[in-house]
């Protein structure tokens, strides 16, 4: 720290300076316009994350049905819900197939919607790539 006839000057640790930064871009406005590469990098993360977003839910959806269907054939759960002996096996076997049905089919719908994203944002991605191996 050095005095000076206005007041006190302070110099900072390269560290510290590097915090001061960091502290600083929190606060400063975004650039408007989007790089192209970062552009790129989005538009093929977003495609991946549609469709792993998409078969989780309809792969925990389905595994929870089955459990549901399961519980019912297995535990105690059919007399509660008044279902007796063999009608409450058949039905908890008939909803342990639905949900089963429902999570094997989370791959086949990854794969489709990420075929079909693709083919949505090709251009773009054609476009943005092609500009930026120039």
């Amino acid at each position: 720290m050095e005095e000076n006839n206005n007041g006190f000057i302070y110099t900072y640790s390269a560290r510290e300076q590097a915090q001061i930064k960091k502290i600083r871009e929190k606060y400063t406005p975004k650039k408007e316009e989007e790089d192209k590469l970062e552009r790129l990098i989005r538009l093929d993360a977003s495609v991946n994350q549609k469709a792993t977003v998409l078969s989780l839910i309809l792969g925990i959806v389905g595994t929870l049905i089955l459990g549901f269907g399961m519980s019912i054939c297995m535990s105690e759960l059919a007399d509660i819900l008044g279902l007796s002996g063999t009608f409450a096996v058949i039905i908890g076997a008939g909803i342990g197939a639905v949900g089963a049905v429902i999570a094997i089919l989370a791959y086949p719908i990854y794969s489709l919607v990420i075929r079909r994203e693709r083919e949505k944002i090709a251009p773009e991605i054609i476009r943005l790539s092609d500009e930026l191996l120039k």
